[in-house]
């Protein structure tokens, strides 16, 4: 880590988890679990994940783009691991460890990118309880008409 995402980390640290959720709570016996939602945009050009605190701050916003500068690995499942990695170190440093996750897709795609799973499977082999997910793809109802004309796009 740079010296300026260890900056950036102290003061997402600050914002989003108060002091009194950083102490080790006991609620019986056992440690309060600390949950979290885990946005995951997927396209076949990109993955973007987003990770909120319940009330919907930012806590940490990884992109393809800033693992690899390659356009055609931005999408790629193996660069969606190391993205689930860079998350896993900021939220465990929170105390962070349950996980609700929501996967979207392309408005009108009936299925998400192939960096949605794996971002998934990385983030549960890191040791976070995934509690819940719930895909939120928009579909589109009719609307504007779709580019390619009457007859579609032809080679």
């Amino acid at each position: 880590m740079t010296a300026e995402e260890k900056i950036e980390l102290e003061e997402i640290k600050k914002i989003s988890v108060p002091e009194t959720s950083k102490e080790t709570q006991k609620v019986s016996g056992k440690k309060k679990d600390i949950e979290a939602i885990v946005n995951i945009y997927t396209s076949f050009n990109n993955t973007i994940a987003h990770v909120t605190d319940m009330s919907g701050r930012t806590i940490a916003k990884i992109t393809g783009g800033q693992i690899t500068k390659h356009d055609r690995l931005k999408a790629n499942p193996t660069i969606a691991m190391f993205i689930a990695k860079r998350i896993s170190e900021i939220i465990k440093e929170l105390g962070i460890n349950s996980l609700y996750v929501r996967i979207r897709a392309r408005t009108g795609n009936p299925a998400p990118g192939p960096g949605a799973h794996s971002i998934i499977k990385s983030l549960s082999r890191e040791g976070f309880k995934i509690l819940n997910i719930l895909d939120t793809t928009r579909m589109s109802r009719g609307g504007p008409k779709k580019k390619g004309g009457r007859r579609g796009r032809r080679p």
